[in-house]
C-alpha cells in the first residue's frame, strides 16, 4: 500500500494471466461483485470497455449522498491487458477530478502484478472538496477489491 498526497495505491500478484484479469475488469457488469467499498450496486449498461472516450454508468449507494445515485465513468486510460482508467462523475455531469486506475504488469504468462490506484489529486472544485472528505474509499476497502478480484479470477465462471 502506498499513500501519496491525493492517492491511495494497493497492489497484489495474481496467479493468472493478465488477459483473464483484464477480461473481468473491462466488463462493468462485474464491478459490483469486485467492489470492496460496498458502494457499487450494479451497472446500468453492460457494454464492455473497449477504448478511451467511452462512458459507463453505475448504480451506487452511499448514505452520505442520501442513498441511491448513479455515476458516469469516463474512460481515460485503455491498453489491452495492461491498463484501465476512468474518471467518475455524478450522472450527467463532468468528472470532478477523481479517477480509478488499474495497471496489469504480466510477470509471466501465468502471473500478473495488479495495481489499483484511487486518485483524487486533481479535484480542485472547492464545493466538491467541501462536500466530500477524501479519501471516500479507504485502503482496506481497496485491498478488499483486490481480494474479491482474486476470488473471481480463480473461480470457475470468470470468463465474463
Amino acid at each position: 500500500m502506498t499513500e501519496n498526497e491525493g492517492k491511495l495505491t494497493v497492489a497484489r500478484v495474481f496467479d493468472a494471466p493478465a488477459k483473464e484479469i483484464f477480461n473481468v475488469l473491462s466488463n462493468p457488469a462485474n464491478h459490483a461483485r469486485l467492489d470492496g467499498s460496498g458502494m457499487v450496486r450494479s451497472d446500468e449498461k453492460t457494454d464492455r470497455i473497449t477504448g478511451v472516450g467511452q462512458v459507463f454508468t453505475m448504480n451506487m449507494y452511499w448514505d452520505k449522498l442520501g442513498g441511491d445515485y448513479q455515476t458516469d465513468n469516463h474512460v481515460v486510460g485503455y491498453d489491452v491487458n495492461k491498463l484501465l482508467a476512468w474518471k467518475t462523475a455524478n450522472a450527467g455531469q463532468e468528472p470532478a477530478g477523481w479517477q480509478w486506475v488499474w495497471e496489469l504488469d504480466a510477470d509471466s504468462q501465468e502471473s500478473t502484478l495488479v495495481t489499483l490506484t484511487y486518485d483524487w489529486s486533481q479535484v480542485t472544485d472547492k464545493e466538491v472538496l467541501r462536500m466530500v472528505s477524501f479519501p471516500v474509499v479507504r485502503t482496506e476497502q481497496l485491498e478488499g477489491t483486490l481480494e474479491k478480484l482474486a476470488a473471481v479470477v480463480a473461480g470457475p465462471h470468470h470468463t465474463n
